[in-house]
């Protein structure tokens, strides 16, 4: 049920640019539970949705909570078109759930007993780094994979400076 740590120090292998996006909710009135419940659901619901096709571009993720009040999912996918394609597909459960929140927003039976927010970030290389110490696989070392230190860099600015291509000498065009 558990994984083994990994000995010593690595790194996640991800190659090219990196798409993490975070994703919430949070309770604003405990007492609502018929509102901020079936939100909760629908998030696990569409992780499980996720999780059956691969290929639809999730690669990990990452489930937490900030306060009792706040919990997300902080997500790592192939590539923003995938996201994009998730997200916006009419088969996808994600679609039925979101016009479900906006059909009650313009009807004005949300009230404020549920937040909900999302925040997206491309992480091209040379613009992030990662290290892990006797951990199992998780997060970013999840979803691309997890190497030996060593061949990324042992120190945090080798790790930024690795590029899965040599950068083009100066003056020259790729």
């Amino acid at each position: 049920m558990f994984a083994k740590p990994v000995r010593g120090y690595t790194t996640a292998a991800a190659d090219g640019d990196v798409v993490v996006l975070l994703i919430g909710m949070r309770i604003n009135h405990f007492r609502a539970v018929h509102q901020w419940l079936p939100v909760m659901l629908s998030m696990i619901r569409m992780l499980r949705e996720l999780a059956r096709d691969q290929d639809r571009g999730l690669l990990g993720h990452v489930l937490l909570t900030a306060s009792p009040r706040t919990y997300y999912v902080v997500q790592y996918w192939a590539s923003k078109e995938k996201l994009y394609a998730y997200a916006t597909s009419p088969d996808m459960f994600h679609h039925r759930a979101l016009t479900a929140v906006n059909r009650k927003q313009r009807q004005g039976g949300a009230r404020g007993h549920v937040g909900l927010w999302h925040e997206t970030y491309i992480a091209p290389e040379g613009s992030r780094e990662s290290v892990y110490f006797d951990m199992p696989p998780f997060g970013l070392a999840k979803a691309h994979g997890q190497v030996p230190v060593e061949r990324r860099g042992r120190s945090a600015r080798d790790r930024f400076a690795h590029r899965s291509q040599p950068a083009p000498e100066p003056g020259k065009t790729v």
